[in-house]
């Protein structure tokens, strides 16, 4: 009878320490779920503050000069962070580049070739230009600020804007 007893005790330590193994194991796997969750939505929500940065130039019908220079800018810090520089300002769409293009109507084909260019060098002479060809608009009689229109495009396979295109009105 007392080896009977002893044997029952010896089951039940058994079976709590596996309820307790297996608890501590559906602790562990939830608690990685909820962390990997987590790790998804700030993911998702540094993606959509990155993307609102160009975006939100879209059906704004007041865009002017300096707010296409900002988003150069911008670009231009995106691509010094991930050190990306496309010297042949062709953009795929499979890494984190930005590229930025402009079409102001002053030459024949319609886009100057490149656009802003976003590489590592200093882009304030040309940026300058463009500021410049826009106030010198103003001061002829009766001229009005030009305006620019914005279309950015998405790369499928990052889900980052990844092209950004101005047009002047």
């Amino acid at each position: 009878m007392e080896n009977a007893s002893k044997a029952l005790i010896m089951a039940a330590s058994m079976l709590i320490g596996i309820l307790i193994l297996s608890l501590m194991v559906y602790l562990f796997a939830s608690f990685a779920s909820t962390a990997s969750d987590t790790y998804k939505q700030k993911q998702e929500e540094q993606l959509r503050q990155f993307n609102t940065q160009f975006t939100s130039y879209e059906n704004n019908g007041r865009i002017t000069i300096y707010d296409v220079i900002t988003i150069a800018n911008l670009a231009t810090e995106n691509n010094i962070y991930y050190e990306l520089n496309k010297k042949n300002d062709v953009v795929d769409d499979s890494d984190y580049y930005v590229g930025v293009y402009i079409n102001t109507r002053d030459s024949a084909s319609g886009w100057i070739e490149g656009g802003l260019n976003t590489e590592l060098e200093d882009k304030r002479e040309e940026y300058n230009q463009y500021i410049a060809k826009d106030v010198s608009i103003l001061e002829t009689p009766g001229a009005t600020i030009p305006y620019y229109t914005c279309r950015t495009e998405i790369s499928p396979a990052t889900g980052r804007v990844y092209r950004v295109w101005f047009e002047k009105k």
